[in-house]
């Protein structure tokens, strides 16, 4: 089969050319699309995510060769969660390309993170069954970039070290309060507080309370260690 315009535009995004272009068709359609003549990527999806899975193992292991598991472990969570595989699929427009129902579409599925992410881990596993492993391995560190080595200079998530921070001194556990929510259901957008015992606090806002729970901790830690 051949592909059209957007999905040779999406190869070269992606750094990837398919001998077998049927593969990356998959890859692109939402279950929502699946029909007894059409393939959806559900299979694909959990294909990916066990080698984006070894992929990030392997490549952890590498960076830091004398890391714990205990450290390791939370480096890894941090790479290949939903948070992390919707990110990258913004980055090469990966919406753009899925072939969504049309309900999906009308719910905003092209900026869905559950279903962004999915469809990173699909187009992975479409490379590994098109081109072998060391293929799948160069796209997922050609797309996944510096997050590999930063995750290592940031090892701890954010809320993990504020908790930490605020037992050290006696404090108990931060508190984290959604104070607002705007935007459809479909795409929206969380404001969270976080607050310590002493009273300092900080807001940040993001498309899920996780990633705004985090980002506030990010700034209120960075808040209480900056020299008075």
């Amino acid at each position: 089969m051949k592909l059209n315009a957007d999905l040779r535009a999406f190869e070269g995004r992606i750094g990837y050319h398919f001998t077998k272009p049927e593969l990356l068709n998959r890859a692109v359609t939402h279950a929502s699309m699946s029909s007894a003549n059409r393939d959806d990527n559900q299979r694909l999806e959990f294909l990916g995510d066990r080698v984006l899975g070894l992929v990030m193992a392997e490549a952890l292991l590498n960076l830091d060769p004398a890391a714990t598991e205990g450290q390791l472990a939370p480096r890894f969570n941090a790479l290949v969660r939903k948070e992390a595989c919707a990110e990258v699929a913004r980055e090469i427009d990966m919406g753009a390309v899925l072939k969504l129902g049309r309900s999906e579409m009308l719910s905003g599925g092209r900026r869905k993170q559950a279903l962004l992410g999915d469809a990173i881990e699909a187009i992975i596993a479409a490379v590994y069954l098109d081109g072998g492993f060391d293929e799948s391995r160069a796209l997922i560190l050609r797309l996944w970039g510096t997050r590999v080595l930063q995750v290592k200079q940031d090892a701890r998530d954010a809320k993990t070290a504020l908790q930490e921070w605020a037992q050290a001194r006696g404090l108990p556990p931060p508190a984290y309060v959604q104070t607002d929510r705007q935007g459809p259901d479909h795409a929206p957008v969380f404001t969270i507080t976080a607050r310590i015992e002493s009273g300092a606090s900080a807001v940040a806002s993001a498309p899920s309370k996780r990633q705004a729970e985090q980002a506030a901790a990010k700034t209120l830690l960075a808040q209480l260690e900056r020299p008075s």
